[in-house]
């Protein structure tokens, strides 16, 4: 019996993920929502009890959420926004279920900005990024530092999809989040690492085939997220930072709320629908609080 149980639940996985396939969502989102429902059920397969009949009773459904949600705050110790996100992502799987949405209130979040480099990390990481060997891994992450660009957005580029000749230097984003288009200028910095990138790109494939991406694997395939992230925190590793595609994202729009910039330029170059999510780089962050308390003793 439990073993048909335990099949059933499995099943009911993999025609899930078949229709998240589906679905009109970035790979990174696809990724996490694998992720959190497999951790989703494995909690519920702890209990013994048929999987199936918890989810379709709405009592019980409710009920194991909660505790799920106690289980991820309690046990796991997760932080609320991490919290959030797996309920955002059982939400996702009641929907392919034919059922609504979760009660489980949302957990109240920090009124923080995203976390994002210091100073004298920025520093860092920037003299890390010089001492790279490979022109490649240099423009990557001076194009994620300098633009902002998400990194699925910066793996879906095409060598057309970069200008940098004449004075209007740009990367386009065709199809960012929420299948949105925009153009973002590139600085100087930016702008030579991806003119040696071309340099090695034409004389290392020049009588290749390859694929149209931008970044291109030793075998002149489309560079993958993984590898795109291996990169980014090899950087890091060379520093003595823990680095991601996002942080550098938070550090860029960061940087650019700070420097006096428009919030409606600011969104528009971060890809941001809302303008609330752009604000939240105004708020203050876990270092100026630290900062604020340490003035105290002065």
């Amino acid at each position: 019996m439990k073993t048909d149980i335990l099949k059933a639940a499995h099943e009911r996985y993999e025609k899930y993920l078949s229709w998240l396939k589906r679905q009109p969502l970035s790979d990174q989102t696809r990724r996490a929502y694998r992720s959190r429902i497999n951790h989703f059920l494995g909690f519920l397969g702890t209990s013994g009890e048929d999987i199936r009949v918890l989810i379709a009773n709405e009592r019980e459904r409710e009920h194991v959420v909660r505790e799920y949600k106690k289980h991820l705050k309690q046990e796991q110790k997760s932080q609320p926004s991490t919290v959030n996100a797996y309920l955002t992502a059982i939400d996702h799987f009641f929907q392919f279920q034919g059922l609504p949405p979760g009660k489980p209130v949302r957990e109240d979040l920090p009124q923080e900005a995203p976390r994002a480099l210091s100073k004298d990390e920025q520093k860092r990481f920037l003299r890390a990024v010089a001492a790279c060997r490979r022109s490649k891994d240099r423009a990557i992450a001076l194009l994620l530092f300098f633009t902002g660009i998400r990194i699925g957005e910066c793996v879906a580029l095409n060598e057309q999809d970069v200008s940098i000749a004449g004075r209007r230097r740009r990367v386009t984003v065709r199809s960012g989040k929420g299948d949105r288009y925009r153009e973002i200028p590139l600085n100087d910095t930016a702008t030579e690492a991806l003119r040696d990138w071309f340099l090695e790109r034409s004389k290392k494939f020049e009588s290749k085939k390859i694929d149209d991406a931008l970044f291109l694997n030793p075998q002149g395939k489309r560079l993958s997220t993984a590898s795109i992230d291996l990169i980014i925190r090899k950087i890091g590793q060379s520093c003595g930072l823990e680095l991601s595609a996002h942080l550098l994202r938070h550090t860029c729009l960061t940087n650019l709320v700070r420097n006096g910039n428009d919030l409606v330029i600011v969104a528009e170059i971060g890809g941001h629908k809302r303008l609330e999510t752009t604000r939240r780089y105004t708020l203050p962050t876990i270092s100026d609080k630290e900062r604020a308390m340490m003035e105290l003793a002065k």
